[in-house]
């Protein structure tokens, strides 16, 4: 990272502190290098902001089944849907962070969704409105192309990149509207993303979280 903030536990261990947690969704197409930038921003970030992790992982890596037809990708987004949710859920609820720091959100799902946008809202009972307001930011990194880099090294990654090109394109208009959408476009390099990225989310932090403390590399 270049020379900015370090995010520092401000508040003495032990110290019984409340917060008012507001959520930040990181999104963007597969293979926009949103789990790799969250790894690089858990070395900078203090105790009161939490990272979630991403559902449709936990959902995949619980073993729940990837078929073709239209029934099981309706069934896997309800699944992502829920578990992004009671994700979000108990961070609000513990009032011990003060920013929750998402890998997606709860529209995600819309992008994959086989079904009508209209179905959507109706099975999961919600508008974008609703959904919108959750967050208080959005940061959207655009997927790779093939010649900048995009790969399958995630496992539970299957597109091809004109595929996750298509995705992203798709996420992009979901999430447009957003009051404080923010675009951070695809680089040569990653560390030049990933810079551009944790620039943006520290006009998020509160003040409160930021201590000047010299270089971080």
């Amino acid at each position: 990272m270049n020379p900015m903030y370090n995010y520092c536990d401000n508040h003495p261990k032990g110290t019984d502190k409340t917060h008012n947690c507001e959520l930040i969704v990181l999104t963007g197409g597969p293979g926009a290098g949103k789990t790799a930038v969250l790894e690089s921003f858990k070395q900078l970030l203090c105790d009161y902001i939490a990272i979630l992790p991403e559902a449709a992982s936990i959902v995949f890596n619980g073993g729940f089944w990837r078929l073709e037809s239209d029934n099981a990708k309706l069934a896997l987004q309800r699944a992502i849907y829920q578990v992004q949710k009671e994700i979000e859920n108990l961070v609000l609820g513990e009032s011990k962070w003060g920013i929750g720091l998402c890998d997606r959100g709860t529209l995600d799902g819309l992008a994959y969704w086989v079904g009508s946008e209209s179905s959507f809202w109706d099975t999961f009972e919600t508008t974008k409105e609703k959904e919108y307001s959750k967050y208080k930011a959005v940061l959207h990194l655009r997927t790779p192309t093939l010649e900048q880099g995009y790969n399958h090294q995630n496992p539970v990654r299957l597109e091809t990149a004109t595929e996750a090109r298509e995705i992203d394109h798709r996420i992009h208009d979901i999430w447009k509207d957003h009051p404080n959408y923010t675009i951070v476009n695809s680089t040569n390099t990653f560390l030049e993303k990933a810079n551009k990225a944790f620039t943006i989310f520290e006009n998020l932090i509160p003040e409160s979280c930021k201590c000047n403390y010299g270089a971080k590399t």
